[in-house]
């Protein structure tokens, strides 16, 4: 996926800071393919708001906000979800 046409900063889930929110751009193709079917069908599509609420005190998990509920995640699976953060 070309990122240059889009506005605002690129970054991953796991890049983002305390209550910073995004639009889901993107999955990295090297994730698992189980689990991007999975977070298809719980609402990580493209375009999807998605803010992180918190990291865990070692730093692993996350926990995300997207459609209304709340969701941790792993680390190593966050680096592979792109967002667009809007300056």
């Amino acid at each position: 996926m070309n990122e240059e046409k889009f506005q605002g900063t690129v970054k991953t889930l796991d890049e983002l800071k305390n209550g910073e929110e995004g639009t889901i751009i993107s999955y990295n193709n090297e994730g698992d393919a189980n689990l991007k079917r999975h977070l298809l069908d719980m609402g990580f599509v493209k375009g999807s708001k998605i803010m992180l609420e918190k990291v865990a005190p070692l730093g692993d998990p996350l926990k995300l906000r997207l459609k209304g509920y709340s969701i941790c995640f792993r680390k190593n699976e966050a680096k592979n979800i792109k967002v667009q953060i809007l300056d």
